[in-house]
C-alpha cells in the first residue's frame, strides 16, 4: 500500500525522492516523510497529509545530501499524523527506516525491546522494526546488512524496507517479503522504489528484489543481494518497458480521465500479436505452452479482489459458455482463509493489476500447495504474481496511476475473453462460425470505444444532475451483471455515494423497496442478451417513479422512451458488451465525483496496490 523510494549516488537526493513520492502517491497519501544524510548528519522531515504538505515543510530545512529515503503512507498501525509518519528513527537517532507492509508480531517484539530499555514515540509497527535492528546491531557488533538480516529472522509479517545509518553515508540496505521492491541501476548510482514509476526517468535497468532477499546498495560498488538465511544471490538485471510519457497526465485534468480515454489504445495493445484477424484466430503463448493443462482441467477457479474480481466474473461467463468448463470465482481474501477443495486437476487463474495484491498472492500459494496449475493475469511486468505462477498473460494496459481502476479492468476482460475463445475453439465446444465472428468483433472494440468517448461532454452535463444522490442502484443481466457491480464500485470509490449492483431480475426480491423518485437506477440494457426481460425490469422501476439512466444499443427507442437519460453504445456480440458498457459508467462516476469536488485520483481511505491484509 505505502510507497517507498530511495537514492544513493552523485546527485542531490531530495529532488529525486520528492518526484518519486509524487509518482508513488497513488499507493497512499495519509502522510509523507524523507530522511537525508548530509555530512554524517541524519535529517528527517515528516508531515501529515500529501506529498505537497511535506514539500512545503521540508523546503524550509536543510535538504542537502546525496543519499536518502522517503515514504508516502497508507496507515495501518496508528492514525495518520506527523509522529506516525515514516521514516522512523532508532532510539539513538543513528538509523532511519521506511516500511511498506505489516509486522504481525510487533507487539511481542516491542515488549522485549521495552525490557531492554527502549522507549517508543509512535503507535506504529515500523518503529519497532528500526529499534530491533539497532538493538541487534549493537548486541552482535555487526554491520548494517547483517543487523537487518538477523532482525528480519525474528519478524513475522510482510515488508519492503529501506534503512540508512547516520555514520555510514555510503550505504542503503533494503529488503522485502511480500511487499514489492525494485532497484534501478544507473551510472554510479542506485534508485530504490516500490515500483518502477519513480525509476524510469533515470534508468531502464532494474532488479526486481525477490522474497526474503536483502539488498546492499553501496556507493561505488555493485549491487549485492543475499537471502535472510545468508545465501548470496546473483542480481538479474531486467530492462523496463515503461516510458516516462505514460506517467504524465498528457493534458488531462486527472489520471483517471486520461486512463479512460487511453482504452482504445490499451485494448489494442492487449490484443496486439494475439488477435490475428487475417487468420481469424487467437494466439496466446501462455495457453499454447500449457495447452494440456487447460484441456484437461476438471474445473477452473478464478481468484481476485475488487475490480479484478468483477473481471473474473465476466471471464467465468465466457469460459463456461465457450469452453463448457465449470468456473468458480473466489474473493482471494476469503479463499485463502477457508478450506477450499483444490486438487491437481484444477486450474487456478489469479488476476491482479499490480501483481502484488497480498490476498491474491496468498491464494496462489495455497493453490500451488495443493498441486493446482496457476495461470496469472497481470499488468505489471516483473511483479510477484507473474514470478509465482506457472504461466500467464500480461494485459499490457500500461501504468495505471488513478486509484480507481479503469483501463486495467477492460484489459483483464479482454485477456479473459481471448482465453475463453481459444479454449472453446480447441475443445470444439465453440462453433467455427461463432468463433470467427467473435474474433472479428473483438478486433473492432477499440474503434467502438472511441465512439463512446465522443459522448464524454454529454455525460458530463447530465452527471451534474445526480450529485444530490445519496444512493444508486446498478442493474444488469448475464454478462452485464458484473458490469453493474463494477459501475457501482467506481461510483463508491471516487464520489463517496453509496451504490449497489444487482442482477436486474433480483430487484424484485428486495431492492425494489428502495425505489422512489429520489433513487437513480442505472440499467445496462443492450439489444444483445435478455433484452425483453430487462425492458420488463425497467418498467417495474418506472412504475415506482425511479430515475432511470440506461445504457442502450445505438438505435434503441424502446428503452430510450422509458428512461430519463440514455447513453448509446455500438452493437456487438453479447460477450463483448461489458467492454463497451463499462466506459460510460466510468465516465459518469468520474464526472459526478468532479462536480462534487472529490479528489478523483486519490480518493479517501484508498490506495492503489493492496499489499497488506
Amino acid at each position: 500500500m505505502c510507497g517507498i523510494v530511495g537514492y544513493i549516488g552523485k546527485r542531490q537526493a531530495y529532488p529525486i525522492l520528492i518526484k518519486g513520492l509524487q509518482r508513488l502517491e497513488y499507493r497512499g497519501y495519509d502522510s509523507a516523510g524523507i530522511a537525508l544524510i548530509d555530512n554524517e548528519k541524519l535529517n528527517i522531515y515528516k508531515a501529515k497529509g500529501k506529498v505537497s504538505d511535506l514539500v512545503r515543510f521540508a523546503e524550509q530545512q536543510n535538504i542537502n545530501g546525496t543519499l536518502g529515503i522517503a515514504h508516502t503512507r497508507w496507515a495501518t498501525h496508528g492514525e495518520p499524523n506527523q509522529i506516525n509518519a515514516h521514516p522512523h528513527s532508532s532510539q539513538s537517532e543513528t538509523l532511519a527506516l521506511i516500511h511498506n507492509g505489516i509486522i504481525e508480531n510487533y507487539a511481542v517484539l516491542k515488549q522485549g525491546l521495552k525490557e531492554q530499555g527502549y522507549t517508543f514515540v509512535s503507535d506504529t509497527d515500523t518503529e519497532v522494526l528500526v529499534q530491533l535492528i539497532e538493538y541487534v546491531k549493537a548486541s552482535n557488533h555487526v554491520d548494517l546488512t547483517s543487523a537487518v538480516q538477523l532482525a528480519l529472522n525474528q519478524v513475522v509479517g510482510a515488508y519492503a524496507i529501506a534503512v540508512i545509518e547516520k555514520n555510514n553515508p555510503d550505504v542503503i540496505v533494503a529488503a522485502r517479503k511480500g511487499s514489492p521492491l525494485v532497484v534501478g541501476i544507473g551510472e554510479d548510482e542506485f534508485f530504490l522504489a516500490s515500483d518502477a514509476t519513480p525509476i524510469v526517468e533515470y534508468t531502464n535497468k532494474v532488479v526486481y528484489v525477490g522474497d526474503e532477499e536483502i539488498v546492499t546498495l553501496k556507493r561505488g560498488e555493485e549491487i549485492k543481494i543475499k537471502t535472510i538465511s545468508n545465501v548470496e544471490k546473483t542480481p538479474q538485471i531486467k530492462e523496463l518497458e515503461m516510458t516516462l510519457s505514460q506517467l504524465e497526465k498528457g493534458g488531462f485534468p486527472h489520471f483517471m480521465l486520461k486512463e479512460i480515454f487511453e482504452q482504445p489504445t490499451t485494448l489494442s495493445d492487449s490484443m496486439r500479436g494475439r488477435v490475428l484477424t487475417e487468420e481469424l484466430k487467437i494466439k496466446l503463448s501462455g495457453f499454447i505452452q500449457h495447452k494440456d493443462k487447460f484441456m484437461n482441467a476438471n474445473r477452473i477457479i478464478i481468484t481476485a479482489c475488487g475490480t479484478s474480481w468483477h473481471a473474473g466474473l465476466i471471464g467465468k461467463y465466457a469460459i463456461e459458455e465457450f469452453a463448457r468448463i465449470p468456473v468458480e470465482v473466489e474473493y482471494s481474501s476469503e479463499f485463502r482463509y477457508r478450506k477450499p477443495v483444490i486438487n491437481e486437476n484444477d486450474l487456478v487463474i489469479a488476476i491482479s493489476q499490480s501483481g502484488e495484491t497480498a490476498d491474491t498472492l496468498a491464494a496462489v500459494e495455497l493453490a500451488k500447495s495443493h498441486g493446482a496449475f496457476i495461470f496469472g493475469i497481470c499488468n505489471v511486468v516483473g511483479s510477484s504474481i507473474p514470478r509465482n505462477t506457472d504461466s500467464g498473460c500480461y494485459t499490457h494496459a500500461g501504468p495505471e496511476i488513478g486509484v480507481a481502476s479503469t483501463k486495467a479492468f477492460t484489459a483483464q476482460v479482454t485477456v479473459l475473453t481471448m482465453l475463453a475463445l481459444i479454449m472453446g475453439k480447441e475443445k470444439g465446444t465453440l462453433s467455427a462460425t461463432q468463433y470467427e465472428k467473435t474474433v472479428n468483433e473483438l478486433a473492432l472494440i477499440p474503434t467502438k470505444i472511441k465512439s463512446i468517448l465522443n459522448q464524454n461532454d454529454a455525460i458530463a452535463q447530465f452527471a451534474k444532475t445526480f450529485t444530490y444522490a445519496q444512493n444508486f442502484i446498478y442493474l444488469g443481466r448475464g454478462y452485464n451483471y458484473p458490469v453493474a457491480l463494477e459501475g457501482a464500485l467506481k461510483l463508491k470509490e471516487i464520489s463517496y455515494i453509496h451504490a449497489e449492483g444487482y442482477p436486474a431480475a433480483e430487484m424484485k426480491h428486495g431492492p425494489i423497496a428502495l425505489i422512489s423518485h429520489e433513487m437513480p437506477v442505472v440499467v445496462i440494457a443492450p439489444s444483445a442478451g435478455m433484452y425483453e426481460k430487462v425492458v420488463s425490469n425497467i418498467q417495474e422501476i418506472k412504475a415506482r417513479k425511479g430515475k432511470i439512466i440506461s445504457i442502450v444499443t445505438e438505435g434503441d427507442v424502446v428503452v430510450k422512451n422509458l428512461s430519463d437519460y440514455t447513453i448509446s453504445i455500438p452493437d456487438t456480440e453479447e460477450c463483448l458488451v461489458p467492454l463497451l458498457a463499462a466506459i460510460p459508467l466510468q465516465l459518469m462516476a468520474y464526472h459526478i465525483a468532479v462536480v462534487k469536488g472529490c479528489d478523483v485520483d486519490q480518493p479517501r481511505n484508498l490506495a492503489k496496490s493492496v499489499t497488506v491484509e
